[in-house]
């Protein structure tokens, strides 16, 4: 039971690595701002939700993962809030 614990927490991990390169590629392929930070906003919101997802179910049912939640909703708040002021900036 233990070994699909860390291959599902590795999964999760790798799924967030992975889009974060892939918005990485995004960043420096698109010519817009706007759509540049599109790709950077993906980054933030999905591939932190899946990498701290990942950690959360390394730790189990803790004060731990109640910590992480905690940020996964702090940055989904405060990421597409940013991200909105900066475009209407641009």
């Amino acid at each position: 039971m233990e070994v699909l614990k860390y291959l599902f927490a590795m999964v999760l991990i790798l799924a967030g690595v992975g889009i974060a390169c892939i918005s990485t590629f995004g960043i420096f392929k698109f010519k817009y701002v706007l759509n540049r930070m599109h790709a950077a906003a993906m980054c933030d919101t999905l591939a932190l939700l899946f990498a701290l997802l990942g950690v959360a179910v390394i730790y189990g049912f803790s004060f731990t993962t109640l910590k992480l939640i905690i940020i996964i909703a702090m940055l989904w708040l405060a990421s597409p809030v940013s991200s909105h002021l900066i475009a209407r900036l641009e």
